[in-house]
């Protein structure tokens, strides 16, 4: 463990983020997710707004998914979610973040659409719960 922790406190620039990276980010964030309420409102595992699914379908796949077609279908919400998720990821690293630091900045713009949130409130718990997830997968 200590070497993986070793590992992903490099600095970024030394880092490659894999598509293994990824999904693993795209499952914590599932696994992190809170459990729905009635009536929330969000839609699949990962608790998605309906207006971030048309959004985002629209620019990863060029066409919109509804909510009930994301919601139904967990391979196509992975897709979704991977190219976004990615992209914030990889934007974190760029940054200069390790990718411990990228991890959790990337789980508060999940969570806030703020990523300098990753280490205030609420917010840190959240971060440091998908990054723990993250963390089981390598």
């Amino acid at each position: 463990m200590a070497l993986l922790l070793a590992v992903l406190m490099f600095p970024a620039h030394a880092q490659q983020i894999s598509d293994a990276k990824v999904e693993a980010l795209v499952e914590a964030l599932r696994l992190s997710a809170p459990k729905p309420g009635p009536n929330g409102g969000l839609y699949s595992d990962w608790q998605v707004k309906p207006d971030n699914i048309t959004r985002w379908s629209k620019r990863c796949l060029n066409q919109e998914v509804t909510p009930e077609q994301f919601a139904a279908d967990q391979a196509l919400a992975r897709q979704i979610l991977a190219c976004v998720m990615g992209k914030v990821l990889r934007e974190q690293v760029a940054a200069g973040n390790n990718e411990i630091v990228a991890v959790q900045r990337s789980a508060a713009w999940w969570m806030t659409g703020d990523p300098e949130q990753y280490n205030s409130g609420s917010t840190s718990a959240y971060t440091l719960r998908v990054l723990e997830a993250y963390l089981r997968f390598f």
